[in-house]
C-alpha cells in the first residue's frame, strides 16, 4: 500500500481516494492501494507548490533514506545509538549517517531568517535613531513655547494641560504618517508573501498592534520633555527671552 498527499489526490482527481489502487510507469506489476491521505508539506522549495507525492516501500532498489520518529521521552543520542546498532547489523559495510528533520528544514529558510535578523537589528537602529530626534525636537518645542507654556500656568494650566499641549502635534504627526504607512506596508508585505506556496495571512490587528506600540513609544518619549516643562515655575518662563 501507499499513503499520497492532497495534491496528489486533486491531480488523480479522487474525492475519496483511500481503498483505490493506482499504478505508473516505473511499477507495473502489481498496483498499490491509497491507505491514506497528508496534508501538503514542504519538502523542496518552500517557494513552490507542493508536488503530488507517493510514500511507499519498495523493497527492489532499496531505500536511500529512512525517516525515523524518536519518542520523546527517550534521550536523542540513546536513540540515535540504537539505530546506528541495528543499522550497521543489517548493513554493516555502509556508514551510518543521520540528520534532524528540524534542521534539514531549517535549511530551507536560512536566507529568510538571516534578512529577518539583519531587518530587526535595522529596525532597531532605526527606533533609537528616531527616539533621540524625537526627543530633541520635542525639547525645541518646548523651548519655544516656554512664554505660552507660563502664561497658560498663570491663568490655571495644569501639568495634564500642558502635556496635552505638546504631545497632540506629535500624536497628529504620528496619525498622518500611519494612515500613509500602514497601506504601503500591507502592499509591499503580501506582494512578498505572494512568493510563498504555504503562507500567513495579514491580518489587520497586526498593523494595529505596530500602530499601537508606536504611538506609546512616540508618548513615551515626548512625555519628558513636555512634564519638564510643566513642571518649571511660570515667573522663570515668563523672564525667558
Amino acid at each position: 500500500g501507499l499513503v499520497i498527499n492532497e495534491a496528489a489526490a486533486k491531480l488523480m482527481g479522487m474525492t475519496t481516494p483511500v481503498g483505490h489502487s493506482v499504478t505508473w510507469d516505473q511499477v507495473k506489476e502489481k498496483p498499490f492501494k491509497i491507505l491514506g491521505v497528508v496534508k501538503n508539506m514542504v519538502m523542496e522549495s518552500p517557494f513552490a507548490k507542493a508536488s503530488p507525492t507517493l510514500f511507499f516501500i519498495y523493497r527492489r532498489d532499496g531505500a536511500n533514506y529512512m525517516f525515523l520518529k524518536i519518542n520523546p521521552g527517550i534521550n536523542a543520542g540513546v536513540a540515535l545509538s540504537t539505530f546506528e546498532a541495528v543499522f550497521k547489523k543489517v548493513n554493516p559495510s555502509t556508514i551510518f549517517e543521520y540528520s534532524f528533520v528540524t534542521d534539514e528544514f531549517s535549511k530551507k529558510f536560512e536566507a529568510e531568517e538571516r534578512i529577518s535578523t539583519l531587518s530587526s537589528l535595522f529596525a532597531l537602529l532605526a527606533i533609537i535613531i528616531s527616539c533621540l530626534g524625537l526627543f530633541g525636537l520635542a525639547s525645541f518645542v518646548a523651548e519655544q513655547r516656554t512664554k505660552e507654556i507660563g502664561v497658560r500656568k498663570v491663568l490655571g494650566a495644569s501639568a495634564w494641560n500642558i502635556w496635552s499641549l505638546i504631545s497632540k502635534d506629535f500624536v497628529a504627526l504620528f496619525m498622518i504618517s500611519f494612515l500613509i504607512s500602514a497601506p504601503v506596508a500591507y502592499y509591499f508585505m503580501d506582494n512578498w508573501l505572494q512568493n510563498y506556496a504555504v503562507r500567513t495571512p495579514l491580518s489587520w490587528w497586526i498593523f494595529a498592534l505596530g500602530g499601537m506600540g508606536t504611538l506609546i513609544l512616540i508618548l513615551c518619549t515626548v512625555s519628558f520633555q513636555a512634564l519638564k516643562a510643566a513642571m518649571v515655575d511660570p515667573v522663570k518662563s515668563l523672564r525667558t527671552e
